[in-house]
């Protein structure tokens, strides 16, 4: 969190330890996992007991600091939230919640329809600010509230402790953990836990990252998600991708337990890639916070009033790839007779303002009996679909083409409950030509083998003296080596010739700018690199 304490200062090294960082991740093996009682994970992913697949989209919400604003509860969830993080004290530096208190908070998750994420906030910067609480002490405040917590398994997480570890030695961070998760699963917990990172939540030093598997496995139910808080730390594209892939592709749970956008002194959080990659990845997002921040830039709403949002506001819950347009209620809440009955189709989408690498698209809305709560745009390739973005409104700009390249877009519809509509009628696009074909460098390096596979990384560098707005690159690769997921831009790929198309989030490289790209492939036994490399039809350099 911003309020209370702060985020961690910026240092000049953040993004060369964020980027050089090389975890063994993906050889590693998964914990045996006990059966699944409510909320749990299996293979990397959150799912609720039924086994659907649950993406958290929600907000934080002190409760711990101001008890009587339990009609936020409610509020978050008319914004279209399905979770809510809930700030809880366990004594040790702010007066600790009772039994009682907690079992009412719990009882208004249920109420409102949310899944409730409860943590205790004392833990905050351990290790650097000495009023901070240990993870030890947090788990104990749990065990004494396991008699309203036993049977919630369906409807509650429990985050062990807030940012327990600030930026004086922070790999001290891992044994504590490690004991807090084996205290709780002692003491019979069987819920889906979550930890928060080092660093004030950000671990820019890498030691959630570099320890992650070995965390994991210490949970021997396996149903542990892993929480990371983005805030001025993450400024670029990059470094949120790199981050959040690193855990998926390992198949280790994770989500944005705390994000960010404005600005502070330390720096501008890149809040719309945050929550683009979360879409693209279906990872879940909390946003902080919902008000009475004592930095109020960091409000949702204005004076806990839902109709005052704050421009930060408006774009968690209305903007792209928002709560709005992309949440999806528990299918818990829906066991008892909810709303089954999906939108109508909206209407075929009509495209304007076409630049070389961008185009606005608008379509007729959809209805509902409910409600429609949001839309998802699609690139339809034959039988095959690409997620573009999502919006509460019936238009949207789609960015991030490539110029003189032929698009087809439709639209979907889902309501509170997540129904889907039919997908609508397609469009056609061809996007104009002069996409921008300054010099450019391109850096191709392999960051991780395994037998079969490979992990890969590509710096795109444009060394010419104006931005480039929408890029496609494209190499061959020599031995063989196929994609199988690409993160930072779209791949095709036909035999050996591969194609990249810049995501919404890297399409524009600024003057002696960069964007990464990542990606897993198969590969025969040798790996060669590939020799050349075009961007927008000229060729690279290698560096």
């Amino acid at each position: 969190m911003r309020s209370r304490t702060r985020t961690a200062p910026r240092v000049a090294a953040v993004v060369a330890a964020l980027l050089s960082l090389l975890v063994p991740l993906l050889s590693l093996a998964t914990p045996a996992q006990a059966a699944a009682t409510g909320l749990h994970i299996s293979n990397g992913r959150l799912l609720e007991g039924n086994g659907n697949d649950f993406v958290m989209r929600g907000v934080n919400h002190a409760h711990t600091w101001y008890p009587n604003q339990t009609q936020s509860l409610a509020d978050v969830k008319a914004l279209g939230a399905n979770t809510v993080r809930v700030v809880l004290a366990d004594g040790h530096r702010w007066t600790a919640n009772s039994a009682s208190d907690v079992a009412n908070v719990i009882s208004q998750c249920k109420a409102n329809r949310l899944i409730c994420v409860l943590e205790v906030h004392d833990t905050t910067g351990y290790g650097e600010d000495a009023a901070a609480g240990t993870l030890d002490q947090a788990a104990e405040y749990w065990i004494g509230l396991k008699s309203v917590l036993a049977g919630q398994e369906n409807y509650v997480v429990i985050n062990i402790g807030n940012e327990p570890w600030g930026n004086t030695n922070p790999e001290g961070w891992t044994d504590p953990t490690i004991a807090a998760i084996k205290k709780l699963r002692n003491a019979g917990f069987e819920h889906t836990i979550m930890v928060d990172a080092p660093n004030w939540g950000q671990d820019w030093q890498g030691v959630m990252r570099a320890n992650a598997q070995s965390v994991y496995a210490a949970d021997t139910t396996g149903n542990l998600i892993f929480s990371i808080h983005m805030y001025s730390v993450y400024d670029t594209a990059a470094e949120i991708t790199d981050y959040l892939n690193a855990f998926v592709n390992a198949k280790l749970p994770i989500l944005i337990g705390e994000f960010g956008g404005p600005a502070d002194q330390w720096g501008d959080p890149d809040e719309d890639t945050m929550m683009a990659a979360a879409q693209q990845l279906r990872l879940g997002y909390l946003a902080w916070s919902w008000s009475g921040n004592t930095d109020p830039i960091l409000d949702l709403a204005v004076n806990f009033n839902p109709n005052q949002l704050s421009s930060w506001g408006r774009r968690v819950f209305n903007g792209a790839n928002g709560i709005a347009a992309t949440s999806k209620e528990a299918s818990i809440y829906a066991s008892g007779g909810g709303d089954t009955t999906p939108p109508t189709a909206p209407g075929t989408p009509t495209a304007s303002a076409v630049t070389s690498s961008s185009v606005r698209l608008t379509w007729a809305a959809a209805t509902d009996a409910v409600g429609v709560t949001g839309y998802d745009v699609v690139r339809v390739n034959g039988g095959n679909e690409t997620a573009a973005t999502s919006t509460a409104a019936t238009s949207t700009t789609v960015t991030g083409l490539a110029p003189s390249t032929s698009y087809a877009f439709a639209v979907y519809a889902r309501d509170a409950a997540g129904n889907r509509s039919p997908r609508s009628g397609t469009v056609t696009v061809t996007t104009a030509s002069g996409g921008s074909s300054a010099a450019c460098g391109v850096g191709y390096r392999v960051t991780n083998e395994w037998s079969g596979g490979f992990q890969g990384e590509i710096v795109i560098r444009n060394a010419g003296s104006t931005a480039i707005d929408g890029w496609t690159l494209r190499w061959t690769f020599p031995d063989s080596q196929r994609i199988t997921n690409l993160w930072g831009g779209t791949a095709t790929q036909s035999g050996a010739e591969v194609s990249v198309a810049s995501a919404s989030y890297t399409a524009t490289i600024p003057a002696a700018g960069s964007v990464t790209v990542g990606f897993t492939a198969t590969r025969a036994t040798a790996n060669p690199s590939p020799g050349a490399f075009t961007l927008n039809g000229s060729v690279c350099s290698l560096t």
